[in-house]
């Protein structure tokens, strides 16, 4: 099912076939197939490259077929997409469950999801020849998706019913200060506050204990009591006469 072929069926716009390729290509799918998109040109059109955003590789492998039997050559199952159920055809299913049955098969279909028109959708022809509808649970007041959408959200669903990609793992989290640096601030920092005023040695009270148990629960990092030890020397330096140090 890596191998999943996605077909657009009388495309309009080629923006949506740039956008397509790009979400197809996120989600790690390659092939894709176009029938009688209004544009014959359409994979060499700027709009559809622009909007590929990288992924113009997907273009220059996509075919183009007068028909939609011509597309689903090679097909074991194919999935019609569709905004409302039909009273007569293949059983509606939403995507993330059938993808999820699908995958659990041995061996897995050969996999194609075929999206209809902009402008009018999928003929009743078309959709007649799938397996099975997609339905993509919507808002039940407005149920209209971007061809390019569409594609996304199924493929994302696809892509983790064959069990995702892992995330990348985060940057590690720099050192955190020890309690000897943190008292080395708190030092620094104690020295620059008397020095601008904010702070009476002979009347401390507790602004000291309070800015310890501040940087306590903030977990500074070693840069960050460098950057801190910088401030407060800059604040000394600003006061005191030059070369009283």
């Amino acid at each position: 099912m890596d191998s999943t072929r996605f077909i657009l069926i009388n495309t309009s716009h080629a923006g949506n076939v740039g956008a397509t390729a790009r979400a197809m290509k996120v989600m790690g799918f390659r092939e894709l197939v176009l029938v009688a998109p209004r544009f014959p040109d359409v994979l060499c059109h700027e709009e559809a490259i622009a909007m590929a955003s990288g992924a113009a590789d997907i273009l220059a492998r996509a075919r183009v077929v007068p028909t939609l039997a011509e597309a689903l050559e090679g097909v074991d199952f194919a999935c019609a997409t569709a905004m409302t159920p039909r009273d007569f055809g293949p059983p509606v299913y939403r995507p993330r469950e059938l993808f999820a049955d699908l995958a659990a098969r041995a061996p897995a279909p050969r996999l194609g999801l075929v999206f209809g028109s902009e402008r009018y959708g999928m003929a009743n022809e078309d959709v007649y020849r799938c397996h099975a509808v997609l339905s993509i649970p919507t808002h039940p007041d407005y149920g209209s998706l971007n061809l390019a959408q569409a594609v996304q959200l199924l493929s994302y669903d696809l892509r983790q019913a064959l069990g995702g990609f892992a995330v990348q793992p985060r940057t590690p989290d720099p050192e955190r200060a020890d309690a000897r640096a943190v008292q080395g601030l708190l030092d620094h920092l104690q020295t620059a506050l008397v020095d601008i005023g904010y702070l009476d040695p002979a009347a401390p009270k507790k602004l000291m204990p309070r800015l310890n148990q501040l940087f306590n629960r903030a977990g500074l990092t070693n840069e960050e009591v460098h950057i801190l030890r910088g401030m407060a020397r800059q604040m000394s330096k600003t006061i005191r006469p030059q070369g009283s140090e």
